[in-house]
């Protein structure tokens, strides 16, 4: 997969909305202990953004179909922009959910709209590439989003968020001026055909039609995976009296190996065995990666447990994001769309589950996201055909 100019603006364009996102994690506990709100304010705070981004993800994706994909992304930056500075200046509550609404609402629009321009510029074989290289940069910028605004944050809370802000308005200026649209006038169809378009008439509508399977697995993955990402600074206080410095190196390797495995071996495995095969492999070993966390007890087995676990499960994204357009004749972008909302409502449910099997026993999570991910290759055994 060649590096030229536009994917690495994409992937600067989706590292930057995804740092504004994660560095909300380690600091709005703090905003809302300041603001006097409680735990459930917290949640339903935390839910917002995922709630807007399931809805309007599709709806700009449909949309990007339609008008290109450059304005749509070049929206979604502004909405970023703004959603994080508006955060930073928040000093009451209603600021804060209105800043994450916003931010759900605009920011959604940049992830399908820029997994669409890679479909639209790249060919069939080397399409898992370039979205593994596009995934690889949202999973980076939601690594370190936190860990910058932890460290930011030190002697203001806001501080991080302007920041952000500003990083923002400069990835506008290099998308206005250096980012080619990929959707042409002549590509695009005021009236297509109903039997090869993906027409949005609702997510439940979507799992019946030909790419159900794929959005099913693209809820599977996310939920799984926020199963353990939603709990695992909880899991190893609990478990191993872990603080934050030792579970920043932990992520640090998951960092480290999502962001190789995504950016270097996706396009290199799908290109051998094929998306279906690397799937059902991933989605496997995801669930046996999640068995393997309960096993160990030092430091040393827990990294290299961690990075076991988090290397298939990090190829599954963008390899169902490959083969989501490769099964799609178009509205590309509508398809992109549906499957991020897919993986939104895992990121809404994983969470929650994995909290309530925590009070119940911290080892229960692990054990639902082995489950859940062993259902998904099971599933993915019987309906992907190659």
């Amino acid at each position: 997969m060649k590096f030229n100019r536009n994917i690495i603006i994409l992937a600067l364009t989706l590292i930057v909305a995804m740092l504004g996102f994660g560095m909300v994690i380690p600091i709005i506990p703090f905003y809302i202990e300041k603001l006097g709100a409680s735990g459930k304010d917290l949640g339903l705070l935390m839910a917002s953004y995922g709630v807007m981004h399931l809805i309007f993800s599709p709806l700009w994706g449909r949309l990007s179909d339609r008008i290109g994909r450059k304005p749509v992304i070049f929206i979604g930056m502004l909405g970023n922009g703004l959603a994080v500075l508006f955060f930073g200046l928040a000093t009451e509550l209603w600021m804060l959910f209105a800043a994450r609404i916003l931010s759900g609402i605009l920011s959604s629009a940049t992830s399908p709209a820029a997994m669409a321009y890679i479909s639209d510029s790249t060919s069939a074989r080397e399409r898992s590439g370039g979205i593994g290289v596009l995934s690889a940069a949202l999973g980076l910028g939601m690594i370190i989003g936190p860990a910058l605004g932890g460290l930011l944050a030190g002697d203001s809370l806001s501080m991080p968020f302007f920041i952000a802000a500003g990083l923002s308005f400069v990835t506008l200026i290099l998308i206005y001026f250096f980012l080619p649209e990929s959707h042409r006038a002549t590509a695009r169809s005021k009236h297509q055909d109903p039997e090869e378009s993906f027409q949005f008439k609702g997510l439940r509508r979507a799992l019946s039609g030909s790419l159900g399977i794929l959005f099913l697995l693209a809820f599977i993955l996310s939920f799984g995976l926020t199963n353990f990402q939603g709990i695992f600074g909880l899991y190893a206080l609990e478990k191993f009296s872990y603080g934050p410095e030792k579970v920043g190196v932990i992520f640090t390797v998951i960092a480290l190996v999502a962001t190789v495995a995504q950016g270097t071996l996706t396009g290199t495995l799908a290109k051998k065995f094929g998306e279906e095969r690397l799937i059902k492999s991933s989605l496997f070993l995801g669930a046996a990666g999640f068995l393997l966390l309960l096993i160990p007890e030092s430091y040393w087995a827990i990294l290299l447990t961690t990075g076991f676990f988090i290397l298939p499960v990090t190829l599954l994204r963008p390899a169902l994001l490959a083969l989501v357009s490769k099964k799609t004749s178009s509205g590309q972008g509508e398809a992109m769309g549906l499957a991020n909302s897919f993986m939104s409502l895992g990121r809404i449910a994983g969470p929650i589950a994995a909290g309530f099997l925590f009070d119940l026993n911290y080892d229960y999570p692990y054990l639902f996201g082995a489950a859940m991910l062993f259902v998904g290759f099971l599933l993915a055994e019987y309906k992907l055909r190659k």
